[in-house]
């Protein structure tokens, strides 16, 4: 978190701190070692169809800020058998990644389940991994899916704090829980066991989730729950015995505060000092210690420094054993999220006419995720919204329907208390760690993907040995060398490409009498990891399909956008300018692609066209123009030579991926490069300090060999996963104005706008044929203050 507090009270009698501070230190040591991720995905639409496309957008999170421990994202596909299906590995840039799944046309009517999670993840419980059901329908199965509202549901009763104290007014969670849906109107009363005739409480439940009461109890007493649906079932359920004595927290949340009470009755003469911590997001925000409880006396936390999101407070005795503890939400009455600024928001119902809106320049945004959709079309947000996952399910791991309507505008802050009552922190336990035992770290996660390499000559293997990797692209052939380590070991690290990446190689010029007697292995540094629960369960059932039975109008229309969808790919491929992702691939990015090489490629690159935005002319140096365009760049004049640093470290340099030195670098003239790129960090080319890589407008002018790349062995190392293009119709080109309908749900969809430099970010999108209102969807995360921009509207 960037915001963060630590608060330390003194409060009653002044006592020493010298006392054990075994579960900070326990703390500290789990927060630092050992960060949490979660996931939150976006589909492109909430039901599928077999033969669809699924699109997904992936947000991944250290917490509450964009996680930089992953760069990759594993992606399963599973059946209600727990049968894999698919899987796809995408990268995660900057925490986000994006891509598709095919849904096959042979896939029977079912529910299926998309699994993700990162490496890293596989290292704790995988209770917070995503596991996200869809529907899927086929009209030709046998079987169809409808919602099972006949399934029995179950209450639990939980008592604030997890304490039942005789004379004290306690606060009650009631939660259901159901393997179909749970009921949404039902309520419930309490009744003492030996009066069960007469109501001490009543209450109604919230939601779908839960419900609260308050009674205050009396020893010797026995009280009984009694909860009924709208449909006349019903569920009795015992009350925690009741206690003579002990301690009660009791726990507000304020606008601005969080209130506690620490309640008790009859603790015994000569109690001991007690020593509250909160906690949130795994880290201490707040610590306080108590030398004597006064009854009903109330404590403060002020929010001003604090986050939205879970805060467990604990209380422990002088020995630091676990008394109480309780869950809440800071701040649930403000949200602290940014909206964007569109402009002009008109949106026409015009069958096939055009729309467009701009989002106002943020510094703050280079992209956004936009999703423009029938209104009548279900998106996943409307049940788990990138805020419910940021902030409560990514960390509660039961189930709990429908998270997302406690962050919205309407939002019902005592049922969410309610839930939170209900629960505990899962993410770590005070006993566990404070004894010493953390979570066993056997999954490492790696930068991008990663090759392990061996070279063997006449079968065994070669140590110390140079191997020349071979690359041919659009600027010419290309050496990287690479040297086994004693073992006849390599590594090729930090890649970033997609589908395949095809080179040649060859031992070196003083070894080539034996390359036919060589061979080189590669085997992935990156693996899926098997998934060894239970799937959960859904709220639909399987029943026969009759002949009477009629196709559902929304499977209907995705029937037939599947039909239409195969002529607007049809006609997009005659069109010479396709829009990939919502944007035209620009003239820049096709330069880059054709001039360097997979391994001069990386997340964090800033590149400059020298070709089709001629720049620096009226330099005479390259990397003193560089000065001042690139952040935390420096060029120092060291013996009348230019040589540049990147924070503080000296940076490689690279003449048409070669490389090079600064002399060679200052003799180029400016006129002779097409393009330069400056790489911050580690790439699979160079070390971890980046690297200055420039290219000439002669390309591959600097090797040296002459032997061709398919006159020797290739190899294939397999990539990332493509993602499949979402292709919309453009009604202002002849060619789609003869579609004989158009019945698509999603009718614009882009995980990656980007936001450009000197003009405004733009959203334009097509009709279809009948849609009145649209459900316009746009994310992005402010990661200097760690804040979500969410904006979720019917227009």
């Amino acid at each position: 978190m960037s915001k963060k507090l630590i608060l330390l009270f003194v409060l009653g009698c002044l006592t020493s701190f010298n006392a054990q501070e075994k579960a900070e230190q326990a703390l500290k040591t789990f927060e630092q070692k050992y960060p949490q991720e979660k996931i939150h995905l976006l589909f492109n639409k909430n039901n599928f169809v077999a033969g669809e496309n699924l699109w997904f957008k992936s947000f991944v999170f250290e917490g509450y800020s964009s996680s930089t421990i992953s760069t990759s994202l594993f992606v399963e596909l599973y059946d209600s058998n727990k049968k894999q299906i698919g899987k796809k590995i995408v990268p995660l840039l900057n925490g986000e990644g994006s891509g598709s799944i095919s849904l096959p046309e042979t896939l029977k009517e079912d529910v299926y389940y998309v699994r993700a999670y990162t490496t890293w993840m596989t290292n704790f419980s995988e209770d917070f991994q995503v596991i996200k059901p869809i529907a899927v329908y086929n009209p030709s199965s046998p079987q169809k899916l409808i919602i099972d509202t006949s399934a029995n549901w179950s209450a639990a009763v939980y008592p604030e704090s997890g304490s039942f104290i005789d004379g004290i007014n306690t606060k009650f969670a009631v939660r259901l829980q159901s393997k179909g849906a749970t009921p949404s109107i039902w309520d419930g009363y309490i009744v003492d066991s030996e009066n069960p005739d007469t109501k001490i409480a009543t209450f109604k439940g919230y939601d779908q989730n839960a419900g609260s009461f308050s009674i205050t109890p009396k020893t010797g007493k026995k009280y009984k729950l009694i909860v009924q649906d709208d449909k006349g079932q019903k569920q009795n359920i015992d009350l925690p015995e009741v206690s003579a004595s002990g301690i009660n927290l009791q726990v507000t949340s304020n606008p601005d505060h969080i209130k506690y009470t620490l309640k008790t009755n009859n603790l015994p003469q000569g109690s001991p000092s007690y020593k509250i911590l909160g906690t949130i997001n795994n880290q201490l925000v707040y610590k306080a210690r108590v030398a004597k409880i006064n009854n009903d006396t109330s404590y403060s936390i002020p929010n001003n420094q604090l986050v939205n999101g879970i805060l467990q407070l604990t209380v422990f005795d002088d020995k630091e054993n676990i008394v109480v503890q309780r869950l809440s939400f800071v701040q649930p009455q403000s949200l602290q999220i940014k909206q964007p600024n569109l402009q002009p928001l008109s949106i026409n119902d015009i069958p096939r006419g055009q729309n467009s809106f701009t989002i106002t320049k943020d510094p703050n945004y280079s992209d956004y995720t936009v999703v423009v959709m029938d209104a009548n079309t279900e998106s996943t947000e409307d049940q788990e919204s990138l805020l419910s996952s940021l902030w409560l399910t990514g960390d509660i791991t039961s189930q709990i329907v429908n998270p997302a309507q406690y962050f919205v505008k309407n939002r019902n802050i005592e049922a969410l208390d309610a839930i939170l009552i209900s629960e505990k922190w899962k993410r770590f336990e005070w006993k566990t760690i404070m004894s010493g035992n953390y979570p066993m770290i056997r999954n490492t996660p790696v930068n991008y993907l990663s090759y392990k390499g061996k070279v063997n000559i006449k079968g065994q293997p070669a140590p110390n040995t140079d191997l020349n990797l071979i690359f041919d692209s659009g600027s010419g052939t290309k050496f990287f060398q690479v040297k086994t380590d004693s073992n006849g070991f390599f590594a090729l690290n930090n890649l970033l490409f997609e589908d395949s990446m095809k080179f040649s190689y060859q031992l070196n010029s003083d070894q080539k009498g034996l390359k036919n007697e060589s061979s080189v292995f590669f085997q992935p540094n990156f693996d899926f990891i098997p998934y060894r629960k239970a799937l959960p369960t859904s709220i639909f059932k399987l029943t026969e399909r009759t002949s009477e039975d009629k196709i559902p109008t929304e499977v209907s229309r995705s029937l037939t956008t599947i039909s239409t969808q195969k002529i607007i790919n049809d006609k997009l491929t005659d069109i010479e300018e396709i829009k990939l992702k919502g944007e035209r691939k620009n003239s820049t990015k096709k330069l880059n692609a054709q001039l360097s090489s997979a391994l001069f490629r990386s997340a964090n690159e800033e590149v400059f066209d020298f070709v089709n935005n001629p720049q620096a002319l009226g330099s005479s140096n390259v990397l003193q123009w560089l000065q001042g365009r690139v952040a935390g760049l420096q060029v120092r004049l060291q013996d009348g030579t230019y040589t540049p640093y990147l924070r503080g470290d000296k940076v490689g340099l690279y003449l048409d991926e070669m490389p090079a030195d600064a002399n060679q670098i200052s003799s180029i003239s400016i006129s002779d490069i097409a393009m330069v790129k400056v790489i911050k960090g580690i790439f699979a080319g160079g070390g971890g300090n980046g690297a200055i890589a420039i290219y000439t407008r002669r390309g591959g002018g600097t090797v040296s060999d002459t032997s061709k790349p398919s006159q020797l062995r290739q190899i294939t190392l397999n990539g990332y996963d493509k993602e499949v293009p979402f292709n919309n119709p453009s009604y202002d080109n002849e060619s789609f104005k003869a579609l004989p309908s158009d019945t698509r749900s999603v009718l614009y969809w882009n995980p990656y706008l980007e936001v450009q430099p000197n003009e405004p970010t733009k959203v334009e999108f097509f009709n279809n044929d009948d849609a009145k209102h649209y459900k316009i969807i746009i994310m992005g995360y402010d990661r200097n203050n760690d804040t979500p921009l969410y904006y979720y509207e019917i227009k």
